[in-house]
């Protein structure tokens, strides 16, 4: 049986101990015309829109999903499929030095070897100087 949901909650999990938080959860709408309907679109919802494209397509894509929490730091998805992991930040623009550093910093301070991806709306060519 197939469920529908409106709402979809994502629980964060702490990267290091993988203990599942049962506080400190985001959710994201299924269908973004529901949310725009509940409350209006503003220019400055763009990136908490564009997160929630993203975590819509990850879930698509058959990925179970987790915020990720270590310390102070916090990854927007920790992406599992198939005994894989994926790491996922998600910014409207990483152009500002701070919102640059603590994106790619947090996915960057990460031990393992799964891949980290930034999505962003920036146009970035070439490669990332520092990084």
């Amino acid at each position: 049986m197939n469920k529908l949901f409106f709402v979809r909650r994502i629980c964060p999990m702490d990267m290091l101990g993988k203990k599942q938080f049962q506080i400190g959860e985001k959710y994201y709408f299924e269908d973004l015309g529901i949310r725009n309907a509940i409350r209006s679109f503003r220019v400055t919802d763009i990136g908490q829109v564009l997160e929630n494209v993203v975590c819509h397509h990850l879930l698509v894509c058959g990925y179970t999903l987790c915020i990720g929490r270590d310390r102070d730091k916090e990854v927007d998805f920790v992406a599992e499929r198939n005994g894989e992991k994926l790491y996922v930040q998600v910014a409207y623009s990483v152009m500002d030095s701070k919102i640059h550093e603590r994106e790619f910093g947090n996915l960057l301070a990460i031990p393992d070897n799964y891949p980290k991806i930034v999505v962003t709306m920036d146009e970035l060519e070439g490669g990332l100087s520092g990084y």
